[in-house]
């Protein structure tokens, strides 16, 4: 091997390191608000191996508080569950909001029948999705602050890489580079407080391969 092909190689590696850290630090960073602090949640039960295999994951919901959002692992992706207050879901249903947005009806297939609503969701107060932007797979911030991003931004996601923005439903705005909503994965509830993420509610089969795009 030359000296020439051995920086190369080095070279490569650094870059690849280098874009790993940042999406890593995309992904845990926070933000001044309290609002904003992506807590990491271990599933409750399976182990890493059986996870990375797509087995089934559960979380207890009952201690994300109100505008808090948690970052959860399921099938190698992070999985994004806002805990949404009632001021957070009015300003899903207001014209400022909608006007903004690409696909306002998640018309495109990237959720479940059951979440195919305002809200993309079972409980409107919660929100799961895959925090992938759906441009080249960077993982956007949580920014539910009004005008934390630019004047008139009501919050909601801010993939910092290109500029694409999403809605606190992770519906995307019209004209940035993401083609799509945020995809929302086979999930529901098993009682009151514990979510199970990798199964669909009972007599419902959806497949997760069938969205549109990760």
């Amino acid at each position: 091997m030359t000296a020439g092909t051995e920086h190369s190689e080095h070279l490569a590696g650094t870059e690849t390191r280098r874009d790993f850290l940042f999406l890593l630090a995309g992904a845990m960073g926070t933000v001044a608000a309290a609002v904003s602090i992506w807590p990491f949640v271990d599933s409750l039960n399976p182990a890493a191996d059986t996870i990375a295999a797509g087995a089934p994951i559960d979380v207890d919901v009952s201690h994300i508080q109100p505008g808090q959002q948690i970052l959860v692992v399921w099938r190698q992706r992070p999985i994004f569950i806002v805990h949404r207050t009632p001021a957070m879901l009015k300003l899903l249903r207001e014209p400022q909001d909608i006007r903004l947005l690409s696909d306002p009806n998640s018309q495109a297939p990237q959720q479940p029948p059951y979440a195919q609503n305002w809200h993309r969701s079972i409980k409107p107060e919660f929100l799961v999705v895959v925090g992938i932007c759906t441009h080249l797979g960077c993982i956007p911030e949580f920014r539910p602050q009004p005008d934390s991003v630019q004047p008139g931004w009501i919050g909601g996601y801010f993939c910092p890489c290109h500029g694409s923005k999403y809605d606190l439903s992770a519906r995307v705005y019209a004209g940035v580079p993401a083609p799509y909503n945020l995809p929302v994965p086979p999930y529901h509830f098993i009682d009151e407080r514990t979510l199970r993420i990798g199964e669909n509610p009972p007599n419902v089969a959806w497949e997760f391969s069938s969205i549109a795009q990760i």
